[in-house]
């Protein structure tokens, strides 16, 4: 991991949870790729199963990081389903 990359999660996350969202697009991005991997790649989810993650990590608002992860191509979602498409991938 990079130390910027690092210098972010330390920064933003406290005990794994979402202190505040970042407002820069490049931090945000790293947190949202951290939050991600959370999911697992290609296993479908409702937006309640999404949800209940993305709580964990803010619950107040927990929505918005839905919305940055599907408009930053890190999930997608067709007809209330939400599945994994991007992010970084433990091989």
């Amino acid at each position: 991991m990079s130390e910027d990359r690092e210098k972010v999660l330390r920064a933003f996350l406290k005990d794994d949870r979402l202190v505040a969202i970042p407002t820069k697009a490049g931090k945000r991005r790293v947190l949202l790729e951290h939050i991600v991997t959370s999911f697992e790649p290609g296993v479908r989810l409702t937006e309640r199963e999404v949800d209940a993650v993305l709580r964990a990590f803010y619950e107040p608002d927990w929505v918005s990081l839905r919305r940055y992860l599907i408009s930053e191509g890190l999930m997608s979602r067709e007809n209330g389903i939400y599945w994994r498409t991007g992010g970084p991938v433990d091989v």
